[in-house]
């Protein structure tokens, strides 16, 4: 299982790309949506001198408001809890699922902290049927600093449209890592020993600097 550091350091990647011109929302195509939204992303982290300058609140804001409406964070903690999601209470699910994406806010506001200009992401030809539901979009991040790196999204079209469920860094999804940690904190503690974990955990990143990734 690669490193949870690996993982966030590389996601930073994914905001450094150009988008195609926006189609509406509700119609736009899963390769097109995540496009659009490192186009919007990058812009405004750009634009926005606070943000260059490393202002943490807005760049978890940006994040909060710009990328977390477009991942599906109860799907992937459903995901990454594996069997023991459905032997968790309802108000269990919602409390990991609220510490899950805490956690998944700090892990985009780190990488948005490591953006660098010169990163290119050239996007592959996606491979979908229109009636899928569940479908990957392929990228490569193309850098001056070493060789290019994979970075794949799935995305999962529900009743408010497509939502990003997992992605793929350096060939090891993201729900995947996770799920080895949950099952195995689980298995020791329970289902709220994980959540109290979690919990601590996203209260030490509140004190971290965002360029210091989880380990």
């Amino acid at each position: 299982m690669k490193p949870i550091a690996t993982l966030i350091a590389t996601v930073s990647f994914a905001f450094a790309t150009h988008a195609l011109a926006a189609a509406p929302v509700g119609n736009e195509a899963p390769d097109v949506l995540v496009k659009r939204i490192s186009a919007d992303v990058l812009d405004t982290a750009k634009s926005d001198k606070d943000i260059q300058a490393g202002d943490r609140q807005k760049i978890i804001g940006l994040v909060q408001n710009k990328i977390l409406p477009f991942v599906d964070t109860e799907k992937m903690t459903a995901l990454a809890a594996g069997r023991f999601w459905r032997q968790a209470t309802p108000a269990q699910q919602k409390r990991l699922s609220e510490e899950f994406r805490t956690l998944l806010v700090y892990t985009y506001s780190g990488a948005l902290s490591q953006i660098k200009n010169d990163d290119k992401v050239e996007f592959k030809p996606l491979r979908a049927d229109p009636a899928d539901t569940d479908v990957e979009v392929r990228s490569q991040v193309n850098s001056s600093r070493g060789e290019p790196i994979t970075l794949n999204y799935r995305l999962n079209k529900g009743p408010q449209g497509w939502k990003i469920f997992d992605i793929n860094v350096l060939g090891a999804w993201l729900v995947e890592t996770y799920k080895g940690n949950f099952s195995s904190e689980i298995n020791k503690t329970g289902i709220d020993g994980l959540i109290g974990k979690l919990a601590e955990r996203n209260k030490q990143l509140a004190g971290k600097p965002l360029a210091a990734p989880a380990k």
